[in-house]
């Protein structure tokens, strides 16, 4: 016999008001701006010109300055100013708007910032007088799994608060302090100035975790908001590129767990 009793409704209707306000809570789509607004703002902000370049040269001689003084506040003011995470985010937005030749000159604009960065770093740690490494320098050469959970959530909070109507101004700031995408790339040039090569494999590394798994996760987001795509691909080759994007994390992670032991000890 069926239990039609005001009490068992009663729970339903409460338990269906309950994943209604869940939704709303966590829902992604409820202030989410206009695909035409993210594709500005993600595309724009990610652009190399002249001017971004410069504050990049800016950003590395500052952060190459408080990664050989030992000063924090310093290296923070450097990952303020960088602009090398927004170039990330547009890559992503490309990849998963199947814009593949903008991708290409967002990646080889990426690639560029990342050669640059490298070459001014190791230069400026060439003339240093200071070159014993500072305790600053040695925290951006020991990444573990610790550093892609970081990455991650960076990289999810980033992508969210530049795709809302009203455009989150204090996130990508945070994000660039957390996920430090500047001091490994200096910390490279230290490596390289200083012929010390396992520094260098470890500095790298932390750059690959925290770039990857920003573009990783952003890319995530856009896929959820169904960002309009640029061309027709089948669903075979949304597949492929999924699933090297999966193998790459999965690749790209297990040298960090395997460190895990050695940060706990």
């Amino acid at each position: 016999m069926a239990d039609n009793s005001p009490d068992k409704d009663k729970v339903q209707r409460s338990g269906e008001s309950f994943k209604n306000i869940f939704k709303k809570t966590f829902s992604l789509t409820k202030d989410v701006a206009t695909h035409e607004e993210i594709q500005y703002r993600l595309l724009s902000n990610g652009t190399i010109t002249g001017t971004n370049m410069l504050v990049m040269l800016c950003a590395i001689v500052i952060a190459s300055v408080g990664l050989n003084t030992g000063s924090t506040a310093v290296i923070i003011g450097a990952m303020l100013i960088s602009p090398i995470m927004s170039t990330i985010l547009a890559t992503a937005y490309c990849v998963i708007s199947a814009d593949f030749m903008k991708m290409r000159r967002y990646l080889l604009g990426f690639i560029m910032q990342i050669i640059i960065s490298v070459g001014a770093s190791t230069l400026f740690f060439l003339i240093s007088p200071v070159k014993e490494p500072t305790a600053e320098l040695i925290a951006r050469t020991n990444p573990s799994l610790f550093d892609v959970l970081i990455a991650t959530f960076g990289g999810l909070a980033g992508i969210i608060g530049q795709t809302r109507q009203e455009k989150a101004n204090n996130i990508i700031p945070g994000v660039a302090i957390a996920t430090a995408l500047m001091p490994p790339l200096c910390t490279c040039g230290y490596s390289i100035a200083n012929g010390n090569w396992l520094m260098l494999s470890g500095a790298a590394y932390l750059f690959l975790i925290n770039a990857y798994f920003i573009f990783l996760s952003a890319s995530v987001i856009l896929v959820i908001l169904r960002i309009p795509k640029t061309q027709e691909l089948s669903s075979a080759a949304w597949q492929s590129m999924r699933r090297r994007m999966i193998i790459a994390a999965v690749i790209i992670v297990l040298p960090s767990i395997a460190l895990l032991p050695n940060i706990m000890g």
